[in-house]
């Protein structure tokens, strides 16, 4: 039996922590004073803890380093997931895009399972254990130091610290600089899933306006970086929410110019909104413009529309011209913003960038440099969207690691 010391209790930690314990006597450091503090945040508190769809979909979710996760996703699926929290208790739910929820929309109820199976399984959790240095000799690690001086001596070691996201949770990207100490090479993090700031002063005028059923593209010139549906909300720095935090992963912090074009009604085409135009101008023929629009868009995006459109607001609809009214239909079609840049990576869901996988070996997440070292989670070069998949990523990635520790 060997002595497995995991660093960091996040969801990759826990499960590596918990698989490893099949075999082995481990010791799980965790440097906040509890478990799973970012997965507490994730989902908005819901905790999002993987998604529904078949585990082959889950890769086109995955711009970051995909072919490097076939064996971990595989290994430990999303039906694994589910079928874990399922048998600790914890009723799950699926909602909108086959995101995977406990039914009591607590992510402490994600947690509190994790927890009970590190118990049952007698690993020795250590809270407030934050480590400060990793110890070598030759091609192994020996142990760890701790802040409090502390020397905890082990076999084999899982580096599971987490990005450089939200880093009041403790994701501050020690675990980068480890690595690099260790001889890993690190791919520069930066901010994935996060908002976009926005040049255009009426975008932030309209902040804490929420939209759904939208549909939103990302472009370099006349290159299309992205495009999808879904939902946002403009802030006082410019727009955020599920449809724009994926988008954001294909926005680089350079010189880059990129402009973003919102299709507020993309279930129309131009001809059919054209339509739906003449039927509301119809109903209102007698009314001012800015009070033709309400049955097509919501109140507080209508002033913006109306400045935008360059159509006086008191002008009657009886008076509108062709052309007038064609150029409204274009403006909801593509109604166009500059991206300024993103918002800094503390405020990102995931970090991109992290350990070359190159380095790793994906079967089993050992490292190929350091002899008794493994990796799981954040910590490692992927990211995904949002839906489920990081935290997927993290469990499956922590199982791997731990189920492997007696390969060596």
């Amino acid at each position: 039996m060997s002595k497995v010391i995991v660093i960091g209790a996040g969801p990759a930690g826990m499960m590596a922590a918990i698989s490893a314990a099949k075999e082995n006597q481990v010791i799980l450091l965790e440097g906040n004073n509890r478990l799973g503090k970012k997965l507490f945040i994730t989902g908005k508190g819901r905790c999002n803890v993987t998604n529904a769809k078949d585990i082959g979909e889950f890769f086109e979710m995955i711009p970051g380093n995909p072919h490097f996760l076939y064996s971990s996703l595989y290994t430990f699926t999303n039906e694994d997931t589910m079928n874990f929290f399922s048998k600790m208790g914890v009723k799950l739910k699926v909602e909108r895009g086959s995101r995977v929820f406990p039914e009591s929309d607590k992510s402490s109820d994600i947690i509190s399972a994790l927890g009970r199976a590190l118990e049952e399984s007698k690993v020795k959790v250590m809270l407030n254990s934050k480590v400060s240095k990793i110890l070598t000799e030759g091609n192994n690690i020996k142990a760890v130091t701790l802040d409090d001086g502390k020397v905890i001596e082990g076999d084999k070691f899982i580096l599971c610290t987490g990005g450089k996201s939200y880093p009041l949770t403790g994701s501050t990207g020690e675990g980068f600089e480890f690595a690099k100490k260790l001889g890993h090479k690190i791919v520069e993090p930066k901010p994935s899933l996060v908002p976009i700031e926005i040049k255009e002063q009426w975008v932030k005028d309209l902040q804490g306006l929420s939209l759904k059923n939208v549909e939103l593209s990302i472009n370099n010139g006349k290159k299309v970086l992205f495009k999808d549906q879904g939902e946002m909300i403009f802030t006082h720095f410019g727009i955020s929410g599920p449809l724009v935090l994926s988008g954001s992963r294909f926005v680089k912090n350079d010189k880059t110019e990129y402009n973003i074009s919102l299709d507020l009604k993309p279930a129309l085409d131009e001809k059919e909104l054209d339509l739906r135009v003449q039927k509301d101008f119809q109903k209102y023929i007698n009314k001012d413009f800015k009070n033709s629009l309400g049955d097509l868009l919501p109140k507080r995006l209508i002033d913006t529309i109306i400045n935008l459109s360059g159509v006086s607001g008191d002008k009657k609809v009886n008076e509108i011209t062709k052309e007038e009214r064609k150029k409204l239909v274009e403006l909801l079609k593509k109604l166009s913003f500059t991206v300024k840049g993103l918002r800094p990576i503390a405020e990102a869901i995931v970090t991109a960038g992290g350990i070359d996988t190159k380095e790793i070996d994906p079967s089993t997440m050992k490292s190929k440099i350091v002899e008794n070292l493994f990796f799981a989670g954040e910590v490692i070069d992927v990211d995904a969207f949002t839906g489920g998949y990081n935290v997927q990523i993290a469990l499956s990635t922590g199982y791997l690691a731990g189920t492997h520790v007696n390969d060596i």
